[in-house]
């Protein structure tokens, strides 16, 4: 059973404050995922966890323990680095068991966490290896087992798959959705691949300029983002975005048509994303445009419509192959339920009449 809890936690170089009143819960067994811009301070977050990187203010404490001035080799904690760091001359063996040998650890111990570790990791058969005659994949395998067999407290992941190519990416994360089921460790991932982030958190930490923009599940993060930023980040493609110019009763007036008012707030935007809109017959929330270009994936057909007074073309997420020309004028519409309403302040606004997405 590990909890984390932090407390007001801030972290400064000089003048300059890199991490700003970080209070963040990570339950037993969690997956939890920090994402945000490059910069934003979820790497110094990470390190700080660890004991890499001294507190500035605030408090971090496992299980109850204040771990402020414990070293890093006392907290319990293991470290996977985008870099593997595997010793040349060693084999992948030697590569996982070094730890507990330096640890005083005897060799049945060593080779029994071993064993375990690269089962369920599934590179028991290059354990006589050395790391120039392994993948890239088998490599990051490797690291982490390293980690695995110390049988931490808690796991840190600070951006594992950067390195690889996109394909072995896509294997990877199904290795680390296997590895949080069988493992049942608490786990905390830094990534700026917010797919990443989707399809792997229980929580997902969002971070931008050394703070914390909102927490909760993946599909909270979507369907009720707090503010425009998240809105932008959380998604693939990102939300589009609508200045609104003007209101008339229960209809708002955007660039192309008009959509529907929230009940109570002075929205200056909306949003809705790719994936809520179609291409349809004119009328009630519908807006009009050019087609300025597509892209046909098979799956998909992302359709890129120009609205005047939108500085940036739209993108429509149509399923399945679409026929659609550039230059094509189109009415692009959407449900009420899919809008999303951000005040002058970049702060959403509540949506009483607009039940969330299904």
């Amino acid at each position: 059973m590990t909890e984390l809890h932090i407390r007001n936690l801030s972290k400064r170089y000089g003048e300059v404050e890199v991490l700003k009143d970080i209070n963040l819960h990570v339950n037993t067994g969690e997956f939890t995922v920090f994402v945000g811009p490059s910069g934003c301070g979820k790497s110094t977050l990470l390190r700080m966890i660890c004991g890499l990187d001294e507190v500035s203010g605030g408090e971090i404490a496992i299980d109850g323990e204040l771990v402020n001035a414990v070293p890093p080799s006392k907290r319990g904690i293991a470290m996977v680095f985008q870099s593997y760091a595997l010793y040349p001359h060693m084999t992948v063996a030697e590569n996982m068991g070094y730890a507990l040998r330096l640890a005083g650890e005897t060799k049945e111990l060593i080779n029994q966490r071993v064993a375990r570790a690269s089962e369920i990791l599934k590179i028991d058969s290059y354990l006589d290896r050395k790391p120039r005659q392994l993948s890239g994949g088998q490599r990051q395998r490797v690291a982490i087992g390293r980690a695995i067999v110390r049988e931490p407290k808690i796991f840190l992941f600070d951006e594992p798959l950067s390195n690889l190519d996109a394909a072995l990416r896509v294997d990877m994360r199904m290795e680390f959705a296997r590895l949080k089921d069988r493992l049942g460790t608490t786990m905390i991932y830094v990534t700026h691949d917010q797919v990443e982030a989707m399809t792997l958190a229980d929580k997902i930490v969002v971070m931008r300029a050394g703070r914390i923009e909102q927490i909760g599940s993946p599909l909270d993060l979507y369907r009720a983002p707090d503010n425009r930023f998240v809105a932008g980040f959380i998604g693939s493609p990102k939300m589009n975005f609508l200045p609104v110019i003007g209101q008339s009763g229960d209809r708002l007036s955007v660039p192309g048509g008009s959509v529907a008012a929230p009940m109570s707030g002075t929205p200056t935007e909306i949003g809705v994303r790719p994936e809520h809109m179609e291409i349809t017959e004119a009328g009630a929330n519908t807006l009009t445009g050019t087609v300025m270009a597509s892209e046909h994936l098979g799956s998909d057909t992302f359709a890129y419509v120009s609205i005047a007074g939108v500085e940036r073309p739209i993108l429509v997420r149509l399923h399945g192959e679409y026929a659609i020309n550039p230059g094509a004028a189109v009415s692009v519409g959407f449900e009420d339920r899919s809008l999303h309403y951000f005040d002058a302040e970049g702060l959403s606004i509540a949506r009483a009449e607009v039940p969330a997405a299904a």
